[in-house]
């Protein structure tokens, strides 16, 4: 037999609960408050806006950024000597240049006037697709927009690309020792020729940048552009290298400052034409690893032996004092110096190697 509840009124000296306000009124209330910011027709902004970007630029609480447009004719040559630069960058189905495949190929040959470090002239473009026998992995989608739909089928035009390079003095990548092993595997007239790196060979921190990122750089200079596409990559970094460095000793490392040197590209034209090094400490006391890796030196697992890169004669100079009085303390001691020039640096291959002495 079951039993109903008994119903006590233990407190009837209290008051009756007050009911909670209804949530669709507190919906209504805020729908009708939003309802004038809804109807509010958008700002339609028409015309040059160029007037408005520097009214902009000339208040400290504004930077504005302009996106990059592509420049393919930089006027008349002034009638001095020129140089003949390849700007060069591929995009990739993945980063080890022995098993992965090139899927896109961009080239910008310009000329580079030798008395200033600028580029005079028309921009010679190729801009080219390969089907890379593969899928392309999803991140590689993702970064660069290029799907397997796109590159079907297509493969790039090495006839033009010949073309292109011939009578090229130097190529310039930014990260040359991630396209240069890529390029030469495919097309293997590009280990003919020197190359220069962008990202190694300047140093973009003491031009107070604080990325090397070419993003990063352009945006520096008050540019944005669309990304990790090849041509488009292409132009950015010739409109970063083409201009002027703040630092006139990065672009005459002798200190002579000479005002007509101060371009990237005329510095990476001068170190094109000089050598540079791969030096290890050999048989470097162990308790001097925490010096050597705090002054750059990287483990070279295989050889068991710290190693680093340099720029030039100063630096190796430079460099061969510091070992000799912060690591060897004095002792007799040698190291290996691999000297490279700018048709082995970024392949990937050996250079002369010799033992130096302290």
């Amino acid at each position: 037999m079951s039993q109903e509840p008994l119903a006590l009124d233990l407190f009837p000296e209290l008051p009756a609960p007050v009911a909670p306000p209804k949530r669709r009124a507190a919906k209504a209330t805020l729908q009708s408050t939003a309802a004038p910011l809804a109807t509010r027709a958008p700002a339609r902004l028409d015309g040059d806006l160029e007037p408005l970007a520097q009214t902009l630029e000339a208040h400290p609480d504004y930077r504005v950024l302009r996106r990059l447009q592509p420049r393919v004719d930089w006027g008349p040559a002034r009638g001095g000597a020129t140089a003949t630069v390849l700007v060069l960058d591929t995009e990739t189905t993945g980063l080890d240049a022995q098993r992965e495949r090139v899927i896109e190929l961009a080239l910008l040959r310009v000329q580079v006037d030798l008395s200033d470090g600028l580029p005079v002239g028309p921009v010679q473009v190729y801009d080219g697709l390969e089907d890379p026998g593969k899928p392309i992995p999803k991140e590689v989608v993702a970064l660069t927009g290029i799907r397997d739909a796109d590159v079907r089928g297509q493969r790039l035009d090495e006839t033009r690309i010949a073309e292109l390079l011939d009578g090229v003095d130097c190529v310039i990548a930014h990260n040359a020792a991630f396209d240069r092993p890529f390029v030469e595997k495919r097309l293997p007239q590009f280990a003919d020729l020197r190359w220069s790196c962008s990202f190694a060979e300047i140093d973009w921190k003491q031009q107070g940048r604080s990325s090397a990122k070419l993003e990063s750089l352009a945006q520096a200079l008050g540019w944005f552009y669309d990304a990790h596409r090849a041509e488009m990559d292409c132009h950015a970094l010739l409109a970063v290298l083409a201009a002027p460095l703040t630092d006139p000793a990065v672009a005459d490392p002798s200190g002579a400052a000479q005002a007509t040197l101060h371009t990237a590209l005329a510095h990476l034209l001068r170190s094109a034409a000089a050598p540079s090094y791969r030096l290890q400490a050999t048989q470097a006391p162990f308790d001097a690893k925490d010096a050597l890796k705090a002054r750059g030196y990287r483990w070279n697992a295989d050889q068991r032996v710290w190693g680093i890169a340099l720029r030039d004669d100063e630096a190796l100079r430079a460099e061969c004092d510091w070992l000799k009085h912060n690591v060897y303390a004095g002792r007799a001691a040698s190291v290996q110096l691999e000297a490279l020039d700018a048709l082995s640096r970024y392949a990937g291959r050996g250079g002369v190697a010799r033992a130096l002495p302290l």
